[in-house]
C-alpha cells in the first residue's frame, strides 16, 4: 500500500512538474508582444515631433518627457526593441522637420537576479529528468511485456535450512535423506543402474512444514532451491502458463543439481473440459 501511495504522489508531483515546465517553454518561446496603446500613442507623438527626450530605466520602463514639459512613464517591450522604434518614429518626424531630434538617454540594463538564471536550469532538468523517467517506466513496461512468459521462481542459492530445524517427523526425515544422496552422489547411483527420483510429492494440510522440508533438503544437499506457487502457471492467455512451466524447468537444467519446489501444485492441473463454455483453460494446457 505504502508503494501504491508513494508513486501517486510522484504521479501527482510528475503532472503539476510538466504543467509548470511546459508554461513556462511556452512563455519563453512565444513571449507577449502586444503593445499596449500608451506605447503606440508614444510613438505617433515622436512621428508628430512632440517629444523631447526619453529616458529608459532597467529593460522595460522607459520615461518620457515633452517638448511641453509634461512628463509621464510607460513600459515598453524590450530596450532594443523600443530603442529601433524610436529611431524609426524619428525618421519618420524627419520628414517635416529635418532638425527633430530626441535625447535618449539609457540606465544601465537589469541583470536580474540569480534566480533568474537558475531557474531556466532547473526547469530544463527537471523537463530531462520527466523525459528520462518517462522512457525508463515505457521501458520497464516492454520488458515486463516481454518477460510475461517468464518463470516467477524465486532462486535461494544458499539455503541455510537443516533438518534440525525441522522439529519431529522423523519417518520423513528418513525417507528424505536418500534424495539428498542422490543430490550430492549421482554418480554413485548410476553406476550401481538405479534411477534418481524424478519427484517428490509432499501432501498434507497447509501450515505442516512441507515448505520446510523442501527447504532443508535443499540445505542439506548443498543445492539451490526454486520456489514457486501454482497459481503463478494459471494466467488469463491460454499458453502463457505452458511457457512458464518450461523457462522454469530450463532455469533449473543451467543450475542442476537443484530443487524445484511447486507450492499448491494442485492449482495448476484440472480435468479437460471441467470449464464452463466452449473455450479451453489455461490448466488444459
Amino acid at each position: 500500500m505504502k508503494n501504491n501511495s508513494s508513486k501517486k504522489i510522484i504521479s501527482v508531483l510528475a503532472v503539476f512538474a510538466m504543467f509548470f515546465v511546459g508554461v513556462w517553454l511556452v512563455m519563453s518561446l512565444f513571449p507577449a508582444t502586444t503593445e499596449s496603446p500608451k506605447y503606440n500613442q508614444f510613438l505617433q507623438q515622436v512621428e508628430q515631433g512632440q517629444v523631447s527626450s526619453v529616458y529608459i530605466s532597467g529593460n522595460y520602463d522607459m520615461e518620457v518627457v515633452l517638448t511641453d514639459g509634461t512628463k509621464y512613464q510607460i513600459n515598453i517591450p524590450s530596450r532594443s526593441q523600443a530603442s529601433n522604434d524610436i529611431l524609426e518614429a524619428i525618421e519618420s518626424a524627419k520628414a517635416t522637420n529635418p532638425n527633430y531630434d530626441i535625447t535618449m538617454d539609457f540606465d544601465k540594463p537589469d541583470q536580474g537576479s540569480i534566480f533568474d538564471y537558475i531557474f531556466p536550469l532547473l526547469m530544463i532538468g527537471l523537463a530531462i529528468m520527466l523525459v528520462v523517467m518517462l522512457f525508463k517506466k515505457i521501458g520497464q513496461q516492454n520488458n515486463q511485456n516481454i518477460n510475461f512468459g517468464k518463470s516467477k521462481a524465486r532462486v535461494n542459492e544458499n539455503v541455510k535450512v537443516r533438518f534440525s530445524d525441522v522439529a519431529g517427523a522423523e519417518e520423513e526425515k528418513e525417507e528424505l535423506k536418500e534424495i539428498i544422496d542422490f543430490l550430492k552422489a549421482p554418480q554413485k547411483f548410476n553406476e550401481l543402474g538405479a534411477r534418481i527420483p524424478r519427484g517428490v510429492l509432499l501432501v498434507g494440510p497447509p501450515g505442516t512444514g512441507k515448505t520446510l522440508f523442501a527447504k532443508a533438503v535443499a540445505g542439506e544437499a548443498g543445492v539451490p532451491f526454486f520456489s514457486i506457487s501454482g497459481s503463478d502457471f494459471v494466467e488469463m492467455f491460454v499458453g502463457v502458463g505452458a511457457s512458464r512451466v518450461r523457462d522454469l524447468f530450463d532455469q533449473a537444467k543451467r543450475n542442476m543439481p537443484c530443487i524445484v519446489f511447486i507450492d499448491e501444485i494442485d492449482a495448476v492441473g484440472r480435468q479437460r473440459g471441467a470449464g464452463l463454455g466452449g473455450g479451453h483453460d489455461e490448466r488444459e494446457q
